[in-house]
C-alpha cells in the first residue's frame, strides 16, 4: 500500500493573494513528491507501485504520473516490473560497492571545495539543521533524521559552487536513501552515522582537508551500517 504522505494536500482557501502566486506545473509537483517518497524511504525497496495506484494516492492525472515514473526510472530510482508496475530497486552488495566508491570520490571533494566559499551565515544554517537532526535522533524520529541529514549535506554541497558535482551527489543519494531507511527500521536512530560536529568544526576553522576527512568518515559509517543490514538479510534467506 502506498504511504499516505503522498496524498495531495487540500488547497488553501480564503486568501485571494494565494491565487496570484505562480503554481508548480503538475508534472513537476508529482515528480518532486514521488522523488522525496523514494529518497526518504516512504516507498520501500521492492514495494510494487502501480500507475493507477499513484494517480489515486496523488490525486494526479495519468500523464504527469507516467512522466514522473519515466524520469525516476531513467535516474535509477525506479525499475519497471511489467504490467504497469514499478518498484524501488532493492540494493545489493555489488551496487552498494559502486555507490560507496562514487560517494567517497565525490562528496568529500564537495566539502573540500565548500570550505573556500562558506561564510558565517552558511555555518549558522548548517548548525541549525544539525541541531534539529540531533533532536530527531534523540526522539527516535527516523523520518526527521533522514530529511535533515539530506538537508545538511545538500546545503553544504550547494556552497561548493560546483553544481554539476552537487547534482551528481544528489542523484547518488536517491539510490542510497531508501536503504538507509531500512537500516533505521532495523536498528533505530541510536547508532546512526553523524560526523557533522567534526565537519562543522573544520568548516569554522577553514580546514579543507579536515572537512574532506570528516565527510568521508560520515559516508563510511552509513555504508557500513547498510552493508551490515544487507548481509544480515542475505543470511536469513
Amino acid at each position: 500500500m502506498l504511504n499516505a504522505s503522498l496524498k495531495k494536500e487540500a488547497p488553501q482557501t480564503g486568501g485571494d493573494r494565494q491565487d496570484l502566486l505562480p503554481k508548480t506545473p503538475a508534472h513537476q509537483a508529482v515528480y518532486a513528491r514521488m522523488r522525496d517518497a523514494i529518497l526518504f524511504g516512504d516507498l520501500a525497496p521492492g514495494q510494487p507501485i502501480t500507475i493507477q495506484g499513484l494517480t489515486t494516492m496523488l490525486n494526479a492525472g495519468m500523464t504527469p504520473v507516467r512522466e514522473a515514473i519515466r524520469k525516476l526510472t531513467a535516474e535509477g530510482a525506479l525499475e519497471m516490473q511489467g504490467n504497469r508496475r514499478a518498484s524501488v530497486p532493492v540494493l545489493d552488495l555489488h551496487t552498494l560497492e559502486q555507490l560507496e566508491f562514487m560517494r567517497l570520490n565525490l562528496e568529500p571533494e564537495l566539502a573540500f571545495r565548500a570550505t573556500a566559499h562558506i561564510d558565517s551565515a552558511d555555518i549558522d544554517r548548517l548548525t541549525q539543521i544539525d541541531d534539529s537532526l540531533n533532536d530527531a535522533i534523540d526522539a527516535g524520529d527516523v523520518s526527521g533524521y533522514l530529511r535533515l541529514n539530506h538537508a545538511f549535506h545538500i546545503t553544504l554541497y550547494a556552497v561548493a559552487q560546483a553544481p554539476i558535482l552537487a547534482q551528481s551527489a544528489d542523484a547518488l543519494w536517491l539510490r542510497f536513501g531508501p536503504s538507509l531507511r531500512v537500516v533505521c527500521g532495523r536498528f533505530g536512530t541510536s547508532n546512526l552515522p553523524d560526523k557533522h560536529a567534526e565537519l562543522l568544526d573544520a568548516l569554522k576553522h577553514g580546514n579543507a582537508d579536515a572537512a574532506r576527512a570528516a565527510t568521508a568518515e560520515d559516508i563510511l559509517q552509513g555504508v557500513i551500517q547498510v552493508r551490515a543490514a544487507l548481509s544480515e538479510e542475505s543470511a536469513t534467506r
